[in-house]
Order: structure tokens, then C-alpha cells, then sequence
């Protein structure tokens, strides 16, 4: 009986020592996976299948502040957005806030990408089409990418024929081949995407009638993993990262504007 008081504490010792490598054993690096559409020069996938682009630069450098694994997801823009507001991604970026997009998931502020572009519409040479104002766009194919957003009055005009592609370069496929007669691009991102995708530009005509507006691209997380704890943390390292500079200057490779005060008002 006299032992009882030596065994009693060095079993109690034992079984915290148990308790805390079972506890550190279930402490999980919290992973996020981010979809990344191939969209040069903002973000690309190789033929080997490496993936790069701002918004994973950016990402990468909040691990240098958070403890998180990184999951890049190649994907066509419509499986991405399609990955995205299912769950199967938790971010993804390069997006456009629209009121719809909003309902579907969060939307990370400060804006990384700002571009003072147009929506340009591109017809082929020998079409010999004319669009001069918005209401020549009535009665033609246009092609669109699936998922993707634009300005407000195209996105909302149900009486214009639009025809869902999965790829920019799907959709110049279509346009050569007479099957639809004008295609819909950011005409700062579409003239280098054509570059790189070998295009035959030369085949290719902008049309007169543009809209021109200040194209702002987001981080987005789906609904759920934006209730995560890491989810909040990312959120707050974008704000901070912004605030120091740190955000453009990780931009800057990309001829993406610096984030100006209006950007900061969140």
C-alpha cells in the first residue's frame, strides 16, 4: 500500500504523455486546394501539366505567414467555376464579382487584378461583318465561355444568341469554321492568349463596337471553406498584404496594375 503513491502519479504521467502524442498526431496541416484555368498571361498550364500564374504566387506567399498546403487544380474555366461553387475546390481566382457569382461563393477583397480594358468582339475577315453599336450584336452566334461574366448589360441580355464554349480557343475554332459569327474576349487578355495559342490572327477582325470598363479579377472561396478557420486567415493575410504593397509588387510581373485606395476600401 505504501507503493500507491508512486505508481498513481507515474500512471497519470504516462497517460498525459499518451493523450498528447495522440493529440499532436491528430493536428492536420489544413490544405487548400485553388483551381487555376489556363489564361495567359495571368495564369498557365504547361503540357506537363505545371501550373503558375498570380493568383498562385500570391497564395504562396501567405505560407509564408500561415501553415497551410497548397493544391493547384488545372481545369477549363467552366470546371473550375463548375469545381468551385460544387465544393470540390476551395479557391479560385482571376474572378469577376457579379451579383449572381455572389450567391454561389465569397468573394476575397481586396481585387489582385485591375484592368482598364475592353470587351472587345472579334468576326472573321471574310465575314464582312459590321458592329458598330450594342443592337448590331441582335441575330448573330456569339461565342462565350461557359461560367464566364462580362459587362452587366451583355450578361443580363437574354434576347442575344450566345453560345457556351469551354475554351478561348474553342471558341476561335468555331468562329473559322463559320459556326458561329463573332466571338466575346478582354481584348488585353484575348490579343496575347491568341499569341500564345497560335491563332491565326490575321483571319481575325476586332469590330468597332467595344465596351470599355475597369475589369476587376478576385480570389473567390466556396461558401463552405469560407467558414474554415484558414479561410478567415487567408482572407485577413490578402488585406495585409495589400495594405504593405506586398500585393503589388507580386502583381507587378504580371503588367497588372499596382492596388490603389479605391481597390483598399473593403
Amino acid at each position: 500500500m505504501q507503493f500507491i503513491g508512486y505508481i498513481l502519479p507515474t500512471f497519470f504521467f504516462l497517460a498525459s504523455s499518451l493523450i498528447a502524442v495522440e493529440s499532436h498526431a491528430q493536428t492536420k496541416v489544413p490544405k487548400v486546394s485553388i483551381a487555376v484555368d489556363h489564361a495567359p498571361p495571368y495564369s498557365q498550364i504547361t503540357s506537363d501539366g505545371e501550373i503558375s500564374g498570380a493568383v498562385v504566387d500570391i497564395v504562396r506567399a501567405m505560407q509564408e505567414h500561415l501553415t497551410f498546403k497548397i493544391e493547384l487544380v488545372g481545369c477549363p474555366f467552366s470546371r473550375c467555376i463548375r469545381m468551385l461553387e460544387q465544393g470540390e475546390v476551395d479557391a479560385m481566382g482571376g474572378l469577376i464579382l457579379t451579383p449572381e457569382r455572389q450567391q454561389k461563393m465569397v468573394f476575397v477583397k481586396p481585387a489582385y487584378m485591375a484592368l482598364s480594358s475592353s470587351f472587345v468582339f472579334y468576326a472573321r475577315h471574310k465575314s464582312q461583318l459590321n458592329i458598330a453599336n450594342y443592337d448590331d450584336l441582335y441575330g448573330k452566334k456569339i461565342a462565350v465561355m461557359r461560367g464566364a461574366a462580362y459587362f452587366k448589360r451583355f450578361n443580363e441580355d437574354e434576347k442575344l444568341l450566345k453560345v457556351p464554349v469551354l475554351t478561348e480557343q474553342t471558341a476561335m475554332e468555331l468562329l473559322l469554321k463559320e459556326r458561329v459569327d463573332l466571338v466575346i474576349a478582354v481584348e488585353e487578355t484575348a490579343d496575347h492568349a491568341m499569341s500564345v495559342l497560335n491563332q491565326p490572327s490575321n483571319k481575325l477582325v476586332k469590330m468597332d463596337y467595344r465596351y470599355k470598363d475597369t475589369i476587376f479579377g478576385y480570389l473567390a472561396f466556396n461558401k463552405k471553406f469560407a467558414t474554415n478557420v484558414i479561410a478567415q486567415k487567408l482572407r485577413i493575410q490578402m488585406q495585409q498584404m495589400a495594405k504593405s504593397g506586398q500585393l503589388t509588387q507580386l502583381v507587378a510581373p504580371y503588367k497588372l496594375p499596382p492596388i490603389t485606395s479605391q481597390m483598399l476600401d473593403f
